[in-house]
């Protein structure tokens, strides 16, 4: 190989192990995912509900309720970055980028917004998906200076029934990140993070447990009890609202 060749080829390891260095610094070693709980909610069966089945409806309304109130009422949802120490061997240089503040005291986490960079944090129900746009702003600590991030991410909520746990879950997936005005370099290294946080703190959202689906009737003209123990959920998004289509197999006692 020429001598231009191995310099030529010596610069783009470089650069791959420099930003590999780099990621492993800032975000740490990746960490197994546990996979979600129970299965996926189909849609409704085409020829029509199944005997025993119950429906709930929650409207765009009481979504938008319940993220009012938690932002008014409570704390604003935080989840701590998981940062590796830092590596003063690395070689890389000092960061200058306005986002950085030398000396600042860094909290290490991402803070939910009600509103933020020309979005407001809600969930929509529309074309059939349950999207949530995330207004954020974070700070992560980086060679001995701040870094100071805001920005908003594109995600949408599955949904999951265990039958196990009686239980439904929202399993969030943060399809898109976007940052304010940040270096790219530095931007390539949020990104992922806030992503992979979203993603790995938040889920799994429950969003129905057992006890408030499950059934147990008193029949005093036959003193026994009528119990009913959740078999399948459907759901559909239609007029603005979640339908959530309850079936259940019951028993007496």
């Amino acid at each position: 190989m020429s001598r231009t060749g191995t310099f030529l080829l010596g610069g783009i390891l470089g650069l791959i192990l420099g930003g590999a260095a780099t990621f492993f610094i800032f975000v740490g070693v990746p960490r197994a995912v546990n996979p979600p709980p129970g299965r996926e909610i189909q849609p409704p069966d085409p020829n029509g509900l199944q005997a025993g089945t119950a429906s709930v409806v929650i409207n765009q309304q009481f979504f938008d309720t319940v993220l009012t109130t938690i932002f008014r009422d409570m704390n604003a949802p935080a989840f701590p970055l998981r940062i590796a120490r830092e590596n003063e061997q690395t070689g890389i240089s000092q960061p200058t980028s306005a986002a950085f503040q030398a000396g600042a005291a860094c909290d290490g986490q991402i803070i939910l917004k009600p509103e933020g960079s020309g979005v407001r944090t809600e969930v929509r129900l529309e074309n059939g998906r349950i999207n949530a746009p995330l207004a954020f702003n974070g700070s992560a600590s980086l060679l001995g200076q701040c870094l100071q991030f805001s920005g908003w991410a594109q995600a949408n909520l599955g949904l999951r029934f265990d039958e196990a746990q009686q239980t439904v879950f929202g399993q969030l997936n943060v399809e898109t990140v976007n940052l304010d005005g940040i270096n790219p370099i530095f931007g390539g290294l949020v990104t992922p993070v806030v992503q992979r946080v979203l993603n790995e703190r938040v889920n799994p959202i429950v969003i129905l447990r057992g006890e408030q689906v499950a059934l147990s009737l008193p029949i005093a003209a036959t003193n026994g009890t009528l119990n009913a123990r959740v078999r399948d959920v459907r759901s559909e998004i239609k007029e603005n609202a979640l339908n959530l289509y309850i079936t259940y197999e019951f028993q007496g006692k």
